[in-house]
């Protein structure tokens, strides 16, 4: 345990110390975040000496977004050897906001002996030594074996810090690299390289990243033709701002896989606490808690971004959906349809519209949304992604024979697309239509992506409807040990089980179809799990 001096004549109540910390438990519990963190903050204050509270407290401030507490708590986490390992890079990008150069090289030197952040140090102390004023480029060793991880990162800095020396000969390529390799990422780097080669006098370079007619980029182009805003958007970048924009980042990147998504919060919070001004930051942030469900702090945190800032376009998109995170459905769909009405509206745009709408069942406007995202493309060029959400949405909206023209045409796209050979197999064999085409499509997908629940769904379900039952039976039960929660593959499963004469699985498979089905479908599971399985309770 860790035990922290007390003040002369100062005492711990107890009681007070687990009465706040039971809120905060509780708080915690029913995802009130910002009361978690007052009552942690109230319980560390009281009991600073209680591990449990200081472990319970750093990880709500990183989630809430209250630095004071996170590196109040990191440090008494420190000093009883339990800080985890985000918690140096808290402390590195706290010594470098400082300017405490020393201290952040030996925290960063700590941080390469505890391994998981290692990579990352080549960049790090490149940004120290140019807060040292003795700058060295980040060398990464390729015998390294974390060097690819360390590569992915490397060019963004080299730019950023080229373009502070004023060396536009090693920035230009630089920050090429860098938009190449993270098309995701794309319009923030764009931004932040053309305010960086405007303010170095480059307007044409600043002008050529940023598209002609696209709304994302009209205010930084404008601002640029009138030189408005790019004395500050475009100052050389600090060793914190640096550091900030490594971790965000590596949190987008460690967040692309759903168990990485709350680490990635923490790290998109400890890039906000070294750099709380940048919009980047605050997007990425923002994206995050999205994805993490914490839609009402992810639109408190995108706020922040002014509007009619060069990152104002890019912001609205995430308040999109952090509003429909947080539940605020109509105020969602009011600014996801003025967003895309705006001339110069890109396909991101219309896309997100078109999500809204198929998710309250507007499917005739979702697919219209869809369509509108296509209009940017030159014929033969449109992504078969689009295509197929328009084709998803129309067949939702019973709209099948144009459904299937789309969807068709999204295929001679991308032939060995699992999720489009999938898709039109399975509706086909939905309406009972070209069986056996459709078997052959659900089993070149699944050749594809074997692992795939859905689509060993699909397989299993197409072979019962075929009268395989002996064949169905192994596949559906492969697909819903992959998706145990899924009602579909449940009922399709126990369907298949009784044909088989397997009565008793067949209810419990219905009875695990039953835990998440709604409507409909949920009172035709009731039925056939009380009466057995009969035409008219078949799954369709």
């Amino acid at each position: 345990m860790l035990m922290t001096p007390v003040a002369a004549g100062a005492s711990v109540d107890p009681d007070s110390a687990l009465h706040a910390y039971a809120r905060a438990r509780l708080a915690d519990g029913d995802g009130a975040l910002a009361t978690a963190v007052d009552s942690y903050r109230a319980a560390l204050t009281m009991d600073p000496a209680r591990i449990e509270i200081a472990r319970r407290s750093y990880a709500q401030a990183l989630e809430g977004g209250d630095r004071a507490l996170a590196l109040r708590s990191a440090a008494l986490l420190d000093e009883a050897g339990a800080l985890p390992r985000d918690g140096t890079l808290l402390r590195i990008g706290d010594g470098l906001a400082r300017k405490d150069w020393a201290g952040a090289r030996t925290l960063t030197a700590r941080m390469v002996e505890e391994g998981n952040f290692a990579f990352l140090a080549p960049i790090i102390t490149s940004w120290i030594a140019l807060g040292e004023g003795q700058y060295a480029p980040p060398v990464v060793d390729v015998k390294d074996r974390f060097a690819a991880l360390a590569l992915r990162y490397v060019d963004e800095h080299v730019a950023l810090q080229a373009l502070g020396r004023g060396d536009l000969t090693v920035a230009v390529p630089a920050l090429r690299r860098a938009i190449a390799a993270r098309p995701a990422d794309g319009a923030m780097l764009r931004l932040a390289f053309a305010a960086q080669l405007a303010r170095q006098g480059a307007k044409a370079e600043a002008l050529m990243l940023l598209p002609v007619g696209d709304a994302t980029f009209g205010r930084a182009r404008a601002g640029i033709e009138r030189g408005k805003g790019v004395k500050a958007l475009g100052a050389a970048v600090t060793p914190a701002q640096g550091f900030a924009r490594l971790l965000s980042r590596l949190a987008v990147d460690i967040a692309a896989d759903r168990e990485g998504r709350a680490m990635g919060v923490r790290l998109a919070r400890i890039a906000g606490f070294t750099d709380p001004a940048s919009a980047d930051g605050q997007i990425v942030a923002a994206r995050l808690l999205t994805l993490t469900g914490n839609g009402p702090a992810a639109a408190n945190v995108v706020r922040a971004v002014p509007v009619e800032g060069w990152y104002g376009a890019l912001a609205q998109a995430e308040m999109v959906d952090a509003l429909a995170a947080a539940g605020q459905d109509e105020a969602a769909l009011a600014l996801a349809r003025a967003l895309a009405a705006e001339p110069g509206a890109d396909a991101e745009r219309q896309v997100r519209l078109g999500r809204l709408l198929a998710e309250r069942r507007d499917y005739d406007g979702a697919a219209a949304a869809f369509r509108a995202a296509q209009a940017g493309f030159a014929e033969g060029q449109v992504p078969w992604a689009l295509l197929l959400f328009e084709g998803s949405a129309l067949e939702q909206g019973k709209r099948w024979d144009e459904a299937r023209a789309v969807l068709e045409r999204a295929l001679k796209i991308a032939p060995n697309e699992p999720v489009i050979l999938n898709y039109l197999g399975y509706a086909q064999v939905e309406r009972r239509q070209n069986i056996p085409a459709a078997l052959d499509l659900i089993k070149r997908a699944s050749a594809l992506k074997p692992q795939d629940a859905s689509i060993a769904d699909s397989l299993g379900w197409a072979q019962y409807v075929t009268g395989d039952v002996a064949a169905a039976v192994p596949v559906l039960e492969r697909a819903a040990a992959g998706a145990p929660d899924d009602a579909t593959i449940n009922e399709h499963l126990g369907d298949a089980l009784w044909s088989a004469g397997r009565r008793y699985e067949a209810r419990y498979a219905w009875e695990a179809a039953s835990i998440n089905a709604q409507g409909a479908v949920a009172a035709r599971l009731d039925a056939k799990t009380k009466e057995g399985l009969k035409p008219e309770y078949a799954a369709p």
